[in-house]
């Protein structure tokens, strides 16, 4: 009898961690060296986080961005996938998860906006309240509302796009995007290079940026006079100067990453996400957390995750946007900042 019962509740344990891990996930957990799969490293939505995250992380001082102590407030966590950031008119946030677009509140409940997302990872709000979605299906489309959804671009010369990964719509209704590989996919000489992209608001495409190992997050500066990139692969947050039609000059360093992604070819940043507020402080999603860069591009600092795997994305929303929440692995958690992100830009 005793051997049964415990067999019994050896096949009850078993049975919960299994019902747990997909409530929680949908997806593996694990750990490698700066983490495993996620938007920065291949897969939609990236490997889930298995256990609940920490709720007793709090932040480092960092003079007029975010007071010592401040808390890491949990929101959300359970999630198919966790991506996106874009604050939201009514003062939600706007993701993508559960293979859709989402808006979560404060207290974590969601509202569905967009059933079906198409493989979206990143996302983006113009003007009148469109979002745009980057999609891995090889396509940057307009998802929301339902009756203004199109397609904006799914090739360029004739070409498919690798893998769309992140976008920034600016003030002029242009949308800038990063097109790049999955970690670990095999090039072809047939592919488009790795590259950032812009849809000029007349609809044309132009590649404006071909010379980065690999484009990741992106956003612009809170006049939009600099466009800067993540290079996942690489050791920089890099900038550019934005010109009159869109296009780029005067690449820049900005900004150099704490290495913890390991790679064949040595460390690099793989960096994810990217996020600006209103004073042009910059925040990047990498696995040494939430990497902290001020408007000259000095690095302030770095904010744990409060859970074991890097984080995936940011953005600002809440009461006056003053929250920083960043997402990832299943997991929406927010900041409270000293400072606002842009007042007039979901991003």
């Amino acid at each position: 009898m005793k051997a049964k019962a415990a067999l019994l509740v050896m096949l009850c344990a078993l049975s919960s961690v299994a019902l747990f891990g997909q409530d929680a996930a949908g997806g593996g957990g694990g750990r490698g060296q700066g983490g495993g799969g996620g938007r920065g490293q291949g897969g939609g939505g990236g490997r889930a986080q298995t256990a609940p995250p920490s709720t007793d992380k709090v932040t480092p001082d960092i003079p007029g961005v975010v007071k010592g102590g401040t808390k890491l407030e949990i929101i959300k966590f359970g999630l198919r996938g966790s991506d996106g950031g874009i604050g939201m008119p009514d003062g939600t946030i706007g993701i993508t998860g559960n293979g859709g677009v989402l808006k979560v509140d404060a207290m974590g409940n969601l509202t569905t906006l967009v059933e079906n997302n198409d493989q979206a990872a990143g996302l983006a709000m113009d003007s009148k309240g469109r979002i745009y979605g980057a999609q891995y299906s090889k396509k940057v489309s307009i998802l929301y509302p339902a009756d203004a959804a199109k397609v904006l671009t799914d090739s360029y010369n004739g070409k498919p796009y690798i893998r769309p990964n992140d976008l920034v719509v600016d003030k002029k209704g242009g949308v800038y995007f990063t097109d790049c590989y999955q970690v670990g996919a095999k090039p072809s000489p047939d592919d488009l290079p790795q590259a950032v992209y812009y849809i000029a608001p007349d609809g044309k495409v132009t590649a404006v940026a071909t010379d980065i190992a690999r484009p990741n997050g992106i956003t612009l500066s809170p006049n939009e006079k600099i466009l800067y990139v993540n290079d996942w692969d690489g050791a920089y947050l890099l900038s550019y100067d934005v010109q009159s039609d869109g296009s780029l000059k005067n690449r820049k360093q900005f900004g150099k990453f704490t290495l913890k992604q390991e790679t064949d070819h040595g460390m690099v940043s793989g960096a994810d996400g990217l996020c600006i507020d209103g004073k042009g402080n910059l925040f990047s999603t990498t696995p040494a957390g939430v990497q902290v860069f001020n408007s000259k591009g000095e690095h302030l600092a770095d904010i744990d995750a409060p859970y074991d795997m890097p984080p995936q994305n940011c953005g600002f929303a809440g009461d006056g946007k003053a929250y920083l929440y960043i997402l990832g692995r299943g997991v929406v958690y927010r900041i409270h900042m000293e400072n606002a992100g842009i007042k007039d830009r979901a991003k």
